[in-house]
């Protein structure tokens, strides 16, 4: 096992993540490395409970929940938490209200994390009823997710902030 682990390591160290990841181009020329960390998840079998908060200058417009352990119960919220029924295709399934304790302290922490970005998505992970940060993400889906529909595509457009940038870091 650990020499597998070693390979596979060693594979990725030397992979081109721009490319290989989605041809995303702020990854270009970065030297790759590895962190490890620990395997938070209930069942080592399901996948854990997800939040993403996608936010446009430190402001968070759409939240997404994904069930813990599958990979099509999501449920869509604006930021009021109101379930969006019309924004992924058919077929995904709506579930219940967020944990509204929990979706509020991942908002108010996203909110301090992304002011300084026009648009970011935050990604939060749900372990024994506690929220971890996950990552920072500036291109979800490597830009090509086709499930958001056209009205919120056009929407995100509209309130995204191209012109000016917060260049206070």
């Amino acid at each position: 096992m650990v020499e597998i682990t070693r390979r596979n390591i060693t594979g990725w160290l030397e992979q081109e993540f721009w490319i290989w990841g989605g041809f995303e181009m702020q990854y270009r020329g970065i030297k790759p490395k590895i962190l490890i960390e620990p395997l938070l998840r209930n069942d080592i079998n399901k996948n854990t409970e997800e939040i993403q908060i996608f936010c446009f200058s430190g402001i968070p417009k759409l939240i997404i929940r994904i069930e813990e352990g599958t990979d099509n119960k999501t449920t869509l919220y604006d930021e009021q938490l109101n379930i969006i029924n019309d924004t992924f295709s058919p077929g995904d399934i709506n579930i219940n209200r967020p944990k509204d304790n929990l979706i509020n302290k991942a908002l108010v922490l996203s909110i301090k994390l992304t002011k300084y970005f026009n648009f970011v998505r935050v990604d939060w992970i749900v372990y024994k009823k506690e929220i971890y940060f996950e990552e920072l993400t500036f291109t979800p889906f490597s830009g090509f997710h086709r499930e958001i529909n056209l009205k919120y595509n056009r929407y995100f457009g509209e309130i995204t902030n191209l012109k000016e940038t917060n260049n206070e870091l």
